[in-house]
């Protein structure tokens, strides 16, 4: 059975892979810091559910000391061969694109077809995260693929990674971080504070507002927190679940997911999302640092607005 741990596996081998390569790089001036903070994350994917909660705490609290103290910088790395790339793209054209399109349908045929299919007794794919299993394993499929379509050696694919490892930085961990604080956002009763708020203030007894309120909750906070997956389980403990579908019955899947995508037009529109709107506009040098934000910002209200509609007429 391929579960979510043999993800986390391949994520942390990865980790301590990228950690020993900056422990031996001397152009980089913080690389003893730099190592320690991939390999403390490289141990929480690794042993992270070995580690007692206490351990596991004061990891992330080194790691936020670690970069806040300005102790990961980017190494030294060799530029690229531009010749060679460019005679490898012209020998190759279009099946370099294979590999990136294999990540995509191979996701959608584990996840929807073969996620029923058994092997000697036991389920292919877990039944918990079934998307995200797939998703990791067809990243590794292509992976494997992408070796063998360019012939390069698996090392040089890891020192890539690290090279774009190290352009983004600690900012790698925000979608990570943001998700964890969205949960503790609902253990801590900030859905239901949300919800008193909103019905004090809004007819959430009527079907339209309801959903207006969902999904531009969704969008706003999502800007406000910079990930949707912080502000999913806010919105929808404190609209989703009691109003609308407890109180005017919608179908609870489609909501969700609608209810994501509303949150993501948000990601697109927020400086807090600095791993998708800022780091792009640092790695590309642009004068202005909202460069990213302003060229799809038409795309995010058009996708919005569809996505307000689709939650109409489908939830």
């Amino acid at each position: 059975m391929i579960t979510i741990e043999h993800i986390y596996v391949l994520i942390g081998l990865f980790l301590l892979v990228a950690a020993l390569q900056t422990l031996s790089d001397r152009g980089n001036a913080r690389r003893f810091s730099s190592a320690a903070f991939w390999s403390l994350l490289a141990i929480a994917f690794l042993a992270g559910d070995y580690l007692p909660a206490d351990v596991m705490g004061a990891l992330v609290i080194a790691l936020a000391i670690i970069a806040g103290a300005g102790g990961l910088r980017g190494g030294s790395h060799p530029a690229p061969e531009l010749v060679a790339c460019r005679d490898g793209a012209a020998r190759l054209g279009h099946w370099l694109l294979l590999p990136v399109l294999m990540i995509s349908v191979l996701t959608l045929v584990l996840a929807v077809g073969l996620k029923h299919v058994e092997i000697g007794g036991k389920m292919l794919i877990s039944a918990k995260q079934t998307t995200v299993v797939s998703l990791g394993a067809s990243c590794t499929v292509a992976f494997c693929l992408a070796l063998g379509i360019t012939g390069e050696r698996p090392l040089r694919a890891v020192h890539a990674g690290r090279r774009l490892l190290d352009a983004v930085g600690w900012a790698a961990l925000l979608p990570l971080l943001l998700a964890v604080l969205g949960g503790i956002f609902a253990r801590a009763g900030v859905g239901e504070l949300v919800s008193r708020l909103l019905m004090d203030a809004l007819p959430l007894g009527n079907q339209a507002v309801a959903l207006l309120a969902y999904a531009f909750g969704m969008a706003l906070f999502t800007m406000v927190m910079g990930n949707a997956f912080a502000a999913f389980p806010v919105i929808s403990i404190g609209i989703g679940l009691p109003v609308l579908v407890g109180q005017h019955h919608a179908d609870p899947a489609p909501l969700a997911a609608l209810g994501m995508l509303a949150g993501y037009c948000g990601t697109l529109l927020t400086p807090m999302a600095a791993n998708f709107n800022i780091v792009p506009a640092a790695l590309l040098e642009l004068r202005d640092q909202h460069a990213v934000i302003r060229a799809q910002s038409s795309t995010a209200v058009l996708l919005f607005c569809c996505n307000l509609a689709l939650l109409f007429f489908l939830v």
